[in-house]
């Protein structure tokens, strides 16, 4: 049994080193944002990642690992429509309504951010709104590149699966004023 995980992990580093570069490149050309970019492709490496137990070496994992990246993408590029909308929405309606819902929504995202564990915390807080590279902080905070990754990805996980329902609130808010 320890083999088996053993050869799964070295598997995922496999796809991890073999991918990553061009995972990257391809994301940038779509998001044009590089930490958009690194953010999606490590993303979807963690989702492989949790499903390393079930990965099959017959089936195509570039192939997996580029329609993932690509699908994640299309929904940061909607995930922006949907934030550009609302902020442009806020401005021309200019309503308590809007602020107060806006004020509510700030306060949840950032009371989940300030549910994450510290270190996860520290690292998205310093990404997030200092605008810090990973080598930067990981540099500060005398860590790995990898590690910085790894936290980024976790904190972004939990902060999904936190947050998810926020995305139909704004939804009902948005289709108010169309």
């Amino acid at each position: 049994m320890e083999q088996s995980h053993d050869k799964l992990v070295s598997l995922v580093e496999h796809y991890f080193h073999t991918y990553y570069e061009s995972l990257h490149r391809y994301a940038f050309t779509i998001l044009k944002d590089n930490e958009q970019a690194k953010d999606a492709v490590q993303a979807v490496f963690l989702k492989l990642w949790e499903k390393r137990s079930t990965i099959d070496k017959e089936q195509s994992v570039k192939s997996y690992l580029y329609t993932a990246v690509y699908n994640y993408c299309l929904n940061v590029k909607r995930h922006d429509k949907v934030k550009d909308r609302y902020a442009a929405e806020s401005n021309v309606t200019g309503d308590d309504s809007n602020q107060l819902v806006s004020k509510e929504i700030s306060q949840r995202i950032m009371g989940e951010i300030a549910a994450l564990p510290p270190q996860c915390q520290l690292i998205f807080t310093k990404s997030r709104f200092e605008g810090k590279k990973y080598a930067t902080i990981a540099a500060e905070m005398n860590l790995s590149v990898k590690t910085v990754e790894a936290q980024m990805g976790k904190a972004l996980k939990i902060l999904r699966e936190k947050l998810g329902d926020l995305i139909i609130i704004l939804v009902i808010i948005f289709s108010r004023y169309s």
